[in-house]
This record gives C-alpha cells, sequence and structure tokens, in this order.
C-alpha cells in the first residue's frame, strides 16, 4: 500500500515498494516462477520472471528484501530453468534456449498454447545476466549457461532478421523483428552470444526497416506505444552511446525516447479524439488492457473501446485508456513531465487502495461497471507493468540496473557488433586495454 508521503522523491519509493512487492507475493517459491497477473489461475509469464531477477538486485539495495532472500530466489529460478525440459514437444518449457512466452505456475510447462517467444526469451535473459552480476557465484555460472544455450541463428530461419518465434507442429510464426520496436535487447543479446551469435548483419537488417518520422514538430525514430521505447531502456544504458544510425541524426536512442514521451504528452494535450480527462497531466498510451470490445454511445458520440491492444499515438488505436505504468517507466527520459502526471495519477486514481501501486490502466471515458465517477479501471496488477516500474525508477535516481548491465561483457560485446560506440562504451574498451596492457 502506498503512504501519503511529503515530497515527489518519497512518493517514488513508495510506488516502487509496492510495485516490488508483487513480485514477492505473485511467484512460486520453488521453480521462481512469476505470475503474469493477479488474477486467479493466471499462468506464469517469462518476461515478468526476467523481470523479477533484475528487480532482486534492486530490493536489496532498497532494503525491500535481504540479500540471502533475493539470493535464494535468484538461484531457485536459474536452477528451475536449467533442469526444465527442452524440446519440441507441446509440454516442455522451453526449445533451443528460449522459452514459451506463458508458463504453468506450478509445473513450468507450456501454457495457453503459447509461442516460444524470442521477445519474451530475450527479457528473462536480460534478468537472469543482471543477477549474474550483482550476485556472482553459482547464479553468474547457471545465467551464463543458460544465456550460451539459445541458438539466436535458429531463430532466425534462414532469414535476414529474427522471427517472433515457433510453435511446436506448425514451426516459426510469420513475423519478424521489423520495424524498430523493443527488440533492441533481444539484438544485442543476440550478437553478443558466445556461443550461437547473431551476425552483425542482423541488425543492419532490423535497423534498415526504422520510420524516422516529425510528429507536432518533433522529429524522432517512431514507433507509437511508449512500450517499444522502453523496454529495452530498463537494462541498456543509451546516454551517449549511437549505432549508425542515431550518429547520422546527431542523437542517441535515450534521446529518442525522450521525445517520443514528449509526443504522448502533446497528443494528450491535443487530444483529437476528444476523450475523458486527457491533458498535460493524463497521458501514456501503451501496451495495455481495456474495458473490452465493446461499441459504446458516450455523450451522443459513438466509441470503439478494446481489451488489450498496443494503444499508440498519434495513429492509434486509441480509445480513451491511459496505461499509468508507462508514464512511470518513462521517467528517466522525462522527469519534467513525467513526475507531475505521476502525482496527479496517485491524486485522483486513489493508488493507495491498490495492493500494487498503480493498476494495469484506466478509461476515464467508459463508464465504471459499478458507478465510481472516475471511469473504467483495471482489476488486475500485471508483472510486466510492475517490473519497468521498479526498475526505471531506480535508474532515474541511481542508474543501479545500467551500472550492472555496463559491467556485462555480453552486452558490451553485442553492442559493439551492432556498431556502437561512444560514451561509457568508449571508456570500458579503454579501460579493459589499460588492463591488458599493465598484465
Amino acid at each position: 500500500m502506498i503512504r501519503s508521503p511529503n515530497s515527489a522523491s518519497q512518493q517514488l519509493d513508495d510506488i516502487q515498494r509496492s510495485a516490488f512487492e508483487y513480485f514477492l507475493r505473485e511467484s512460486n517459491e520453488t521453480s521462481g516462477l512469476v505470475r503474469d497477473k493477479n488474477q486467479g489461475g493466471a499462468p506464469a509469464s517469462i518476461a515478468a520472471t526476467g523481470l523479477a531477477l533484475t528487480n532482486y538486485p534492486v530490493g536489496v539495495e532498497r532494503g525491500f528484501v535481504s540479500r540471502a532472500e533475493a539470493a535464494r530466489r535468484t538461484l531457485a529460478t536459474l536452477r528451475f530453468f536449467w533442469q526444465s525440459k527442452q524440446g519440441s514437444q507441446p509440454d516442455a518449457t522451453g526449445h533451443r534456449g528460449f522459452y514459451y512466452h506463458f508458463l504453468d505456475m506450478e509445473t513450468g510447462a507450456r501454457a495457453w498454447h503459447s509461442e516460444l517467444s524470442t521477445i519474451d526469451s530475450a527479457l528473462l535473459l536480460g534478468g537472469m545476466l543482471t543477477a549474474a552480476t550483482y550476485f556472482g557465484g553459482e547464479i553468474r555460472d547457471l545465467a551464463e549457461a543458460l544465456y550460451a544455450r539459445v541458438d539466436w541463428r535458429w531463430a532466425q530461419n534462414r532469414g535476414a532478421t529474427v522471427t517472433h518465434g515457433w510453435k511446436p507442429r506448425r514451426g516459426f510464426l510469420r513475423y519478424r523483428w521489423q520495424g524498430y520496436d523493443e527488440a533492441m535487447l533481444l539484438y544485442v543479446l543476440g550478437l553478443g552470444s558466445p556461443t550461437h551469435a547473431l551476425p552483425p548483419e542482423s541488425y543492419q537488417a532490423w535497423a534498415s526497416t526504422y520510420e524516422w518520422k516529425s510528429v507536432y514538430d518533433i522529429e524522432y525514430l517512431y514507433a507509437g506505444p511508449l512500450f517499444t521505447h522502453q523496454l529495452s531502456h530498463v537494462w541498456i544504458d543509451f546516454r551517449a552511446i549511437q549505432d549508425d544510425f542515431m550518429r547520422e541524426r546527431g542523437i542517441d536512442y535515450f534521446e529518442n525516447s525522450r521525445r517520443a514521451t514528449l509526443v504522448q504528452q502533446q497528443y494528450g494535450i491535443r487530444n483529437p479524439n476528444g476523450f475523458a480527462h486527457y491533458g498535460e497531466l493524463c497521458w501514456g498510451m501503451s501496451a495495455s488492457e481495456g474495458p473490452g470490445n465493446v461499441t459504446r454511445t458516450i455523450d451522443g458520440i459513438k466509441r470503439r473501446f478494446f481489451n488489450y491492444a498496443a494503444r499508440g499515438v498519434p495513429h492509434g488505436p486509441d480509445d480513451g485508456t491511459i496505461a499509468p505504468w508507462s508514464v512511470v517507466a518513462s521517467l528517466p527520459f522525462a522527469p519534467e513531465i513525467t513526475i507531475p502526471t505521476i502525482l496527479d495519477f496517485m491524486r485522483w486514481q486513489r493508488v493507495g487502495e491498490h495492493e500494487y501501486g498503480f493498476k494495469a490502466a484506466f478509461n476515464p471515458t467508459f463508464p465504471d461497471p459499478g458507478g465510481l465517477p472516475n471511469g473504467w479501471v483495471s482489476p488486475w496488477h500485471v508483472g510486466i507493468n510492475e517490473g519497468p516500474i521498479v526498475a526505471m525508477i531506480e535508474n532515474y535516481k541511481t542508474g543501479l540496473v545500467w551500472q550492472l548491465m555496463r559491467e556485462c561483457p555480453y552486452v558490451v560485446s553485442g553492442l559493439r557488433s551492432a556498431g556502437f560506440s561512444g560514451g561509457w562504451l568508449d571508456a570500458t574498451q579503454a579501460s579493459s586495454a589499460s588492463i591488458r596492457s599493465s598484465a
């Protein structure tokens, strides 16, 4: 539960602590698997599990959990994945080092006929490598072994880019990671692999599908939903490092995410579709749940609403649904606009009444079924929402997760293979050269 502290910093601390509680309570004590959302019967999400592994070091440093307990949970998770069934059988946990998007909370077997997900596996691996750097020892050994097992080249399915995933009996999914999106982490980890590395050409093929746009007189590398500008930044510090694409435009991906955040606020202020409560302090469209796939006439306007959708700006889809977590996840990029928005969300969304802080989404235009005045609010908390809240508040305040991953040799190698240079990456290279010359 969130208290009513006196300062913005204290409020951020409380939001972070409440979100962290999700990973302590919504997890399997034996396997370390984390529930997709706090709904009865929901399966585990490998992405949420990766975010738990990422955030256990944050919890230790913040005093939310003891180091011994965080290490125990981490080790249980890594041992589960190392020992779990790998193969093409439909009841396996994974195949070729990748894992199914959703797993049974008790058995760890594939759930919901889900796909072997390349991106969700990358988020899981990001958490494993974060833990490896922080804890060392057996945790490092297991994390590195799990990472080395991933067959990134197989996931290309003989194409230039990486596929979204694979299913037993049906084979590879038709979609590939093309166009700017959250797959930056996937390509960096694939390029840095010590065993089955992606070729540098795969990254160039991905980057060749980028779209540079001007929206509200703001030029940036376009992607509509906010999460696409955030998820890779949970782990990688993109400040002052550039690949070929960003060198040509004179910015970096961190600045690009700042611009994407500004575009989101401008969309809220302009509110082209006339949704309730949009404005300077109400914005943030991302992948989120919604009030349902229904059409309603509200105040004389026929509107179509959605359930889960990757909402984005300025081209939609937009049904009036706001994802508060997405504003928190943009905190490092633009604190001058995110902090006032977060505080306003807390004021009118009654965050303190919710178990893990912000609910997944809300929609002031869609009437609340129970007649509450602020409109529809999701009944659930979602693991892949709670995770970025914890990590990005910490990156804003101390840069902890960024620092841990700057020390990960596989991330450094992957970034260099993608053509990144500058900033801390050059400093890391200079430091390594100095150590070698003095040895």
